[in-house]
């Protein structure tokens, strides 16, 4: 498989430097958005889900309908949905975007987040409820009938779909650093999604996924690496431009996290393990490897994807290149001032790394 790129979807012009930017959904802004990472090369772009956010599925409609290869990566929450019905919701959008939809599952690493939307099952228990989920979603897609289920979190009877995914089934997507994380994709994804850490880390963590798909006999997941890059012609000016963004950040991040409903700096350690991860990496260090930074993640404690790849487009290329000779096949870059970082990623940086990966293989056809 090619290795390919991620964005993420904004609905309004927000940012962690200026949360109060926008808000809801600005369709102009979401359809130039989506339309920039269309002309930009972008492979995927990541649909988020929050409780309090626009409705993940509504806005993955969108995207498809105002673009014409990206494939939107809808985050989906089990637990909110039962899943004979999101199994048929799925596969209606699949449909519309001619096989575009990519499904990523999250079980939820923060209980008040999950208790916002009546779910009060444990993080251990909830990872049990998505192994559960993603059987059903696949048997429905598969299934020439009726089917039933009973599980420990679901039961139904004689259920049936008259639509099915575009090429019959949807790839599935699951994300984590936890031991359940890697235990379920590992068995049950075709893709798994990890938040920027240091190399060696990072291959410790792929090595636990795969470790889990090898017992189960099935393929190993393609690794999906989150990234926030900070760019500029030179390094010098890169990691003047990476300071000048942390301070905006950190003068703006309790507004942020009033607004995003995320736990505030100084609130006490996160619930999830990838958020506490990203801290110990920070504590280790600013910079590790060739130019991940760590203060973002400090700054705004975890909260999501916040590691940056700070340099010039050649540096943070080769960056970028170093996760993918230690396994990784889709590179996801995001940046914070999002539809311009967008634009210049689509100029800069994607030819850079497929310019090289093409050299590679003719050098190794050669």
């Amino acid at each position: 498989m090619p290795v390919e790129f991620i964005s993420a979807v904004h609905p309004n012009p927000a940012t962690e430097g200026d949360p109060t930017a926008g808000s809801g959904i600005d369709v102009d802004y979401a359809r130039r958005y989506a339309r920039a990472l269309d002309d930009g090369g972008f492979d995927y772009t990541l649909v988020t889900y929050h409780s309090a956010a626009p409705d993940a599925l509504q806005l993955a409609q969108f995207v498809a309908h105002h673009t014409e290869r990206i494939k939107p990566v809808l985050a989906h929450r089990p637990g909110v949905v039962f899943p004979t019905h999101a199994a048929r919701a799925l596969a209606t959008l699949d449909q519309i975007s001619a096989g575009r939809l990519v499904v990523h599952i999250i079980s939820g690493g923060n209980d008040e987040e999950q208790h916002r939307e009546g779910d009060y099952l444990s993080k251990s228990e909830r990872y049990a409820r998505s192994d559960e989920y993603i059987r059903i979603l696949r048997g429905v897609w598969e299934a020439d009938g009726p089917i039933s289920h009973e599980g420990p979190y679901y039961r139904f009877e004689g259920f049936r779909s008259d639509v099915t995914p575009y090429h019959g089934t949807i790839p599935i997507s699951v994300g984590g650093s936890s031991e359940d994380a890697y235990r379920v994709g590992g068995q049950q994804g075709d893709i798994f999604g990890l938040w920027g850490e240091p190399l060696k880390e990072t291959a410790e963590q792929i090595a636990s996924v795969n470790a889990y798909a090898d017992a189960a006999g099935r393929p190993r997941p393609r690794i999906w690496v989150s990234f926030r890059p900070i760019i500029a012609p030179t390094d010098e000016l890169a990691w003047e431009k990476a300071h000048r963004t942390l301070g905006a950040v950190k003068a703006n991040h309790a507004e942020r996290a009033k607004r995003r409903h995320y736990p505030a700096v100084g609130r006490g350690t996160p619930a999830n393990v990838g958020s506490q991860r990203l801290l110990a990496v920070a504590e280790r260090g600013e910079v590790h490897d060739r130019c991940l930074w760590t203060a973002p993640a400090a700054a705004t404690n975890a909260a999501g994807a916040s590691t940056a790849l700070v340099g010039s487009p050649e540096t943070v290329a080769k960056a970028l290149l170093d996760y993918v000779d230690i396994g990784c096949e889709l590179l996801s870059i995001r940046g914070y001032d999002p539809l311009n970082d967008a634009i210049d990623y689509g100029r800069q940086v994607l030819p850079l790394v497929r310019q090289e990966l093409a050299h590679r293989a003719a050098t190794s056809a050669a």
